[in-house]
């Protein structure tokens, strides 16, 4: 677990995708300032954790029934819900059309859209419903839905991806002053280039450098020179992030998207 800097030890987190990466780092921070977490993931977590404070249930994150059972798990468990992180989400860097005629797939298809938007916009959608039912009756509770620099900004060769962060953002928006007058908070969260991860790696790198007609090898290293902290962000500092906006000290937070990048803006 992480170093305790903040008490959370009231809190009970919902942490979709939390088994590794980005995620895991959330769990790590959330659990070692005390909190229950329930990590809602398809795959298992790689570390070992004491139930009784961080509780995995596995979740396929477009299946209603599946994310209607994690809450229902996590009430039996610790009988209430105080905060959701939409961190599951997926990308395939993708070119509308293989301008370039040399790979076609990196041309976005179908199941490519499908995919993209089953995960991120609707399973974004399915939990913070779920959720919201627990939530508007305690009359408190936050949602943390990740979008992404791509989302706000835009990104070549990664539009569909792109576009479901842009619908993430949104939701958040609205979803703020639908649920506001029940005390509920929402927030969106958008990293931009961060430490490798599982979903931020070498076959994504190569897709987004061929769409954008650049050699893989260079890709990564002219991409952090677009930073103009001129460094990848560290997962903990996204982790503590949600740490914070959990926390009671982020109570008046709610109906925004906070930038987590670097200062990047294209």
């Amino acid at each position: 677990m992480g170093k305790q800097w903040l008490d959370l030890s009231d809190k009970v987190v919902i942490v979709t995708g939390g088994s590794m990466g980005i995620g895991e780092a959330m769990v790590e921070d959330l659990a070692g300032n005390g909190a229950k977490v329930v990590i809602a993931d398809y795959a298992k977590p790689s570390k070992t954790y004491d139930e009784k404070q961080v509780l995995y249930v596995p979740c396929d994150i477009t299946k209603k029934e599946e994310v209607e059972n994690v809450v229902t798990k996590t009430m039996e468990a610790f009988g209430k819900i105080d905060g959701l992180v939409n961190n599951a989400g997926v990308t395939r860097p993708r070119v509308l059309v293989d301008y370039f005629e040399k790979e076609k797939k990196y041309e976005l298809n179908e199941e490519d859209f499908d995919f993209m938007v089953n995960v991120n916009q609707k399973g974004t959608f399915l939990f913070a419903q779920a959720v919201t039912r627990v939530m508007y009756k305690q009359k408190s509770g936050v949602i943390i839905n990740m979008s992404s620099e791509a989302g706000i900004q835009g990104s070549r060769a990664h539009s569909a991806y792109s576009g479901t962060k842009a619908a993430i953002h949104a939701y958040g928006l609205s979803w703020a002053k639908e649920l506001g007058p029940y005390n509920i908070r929402v927030v969106g969260v958008e990293p931009a280039i961060l430490d490798r991860t599982p979903a931020n790696n070498d076959e994504k790198y190569a897709a987004q450098a061929y769409g954008r007609g650049q050699d893989p090898n260079k890709f990564y290293g002219n991409y952090e020179k677009s930073i103009p902290l001129g460094r990848p962000g560290h997962l903990y500092e996204v982790a503590n992030l949600i740490s914070y906006l959990v926390s009671d000290h982020a109570s008046y937070i709610t109906g925004t998207t906070i930038a987590i990048t670097g200062g990047k803006s294209k």
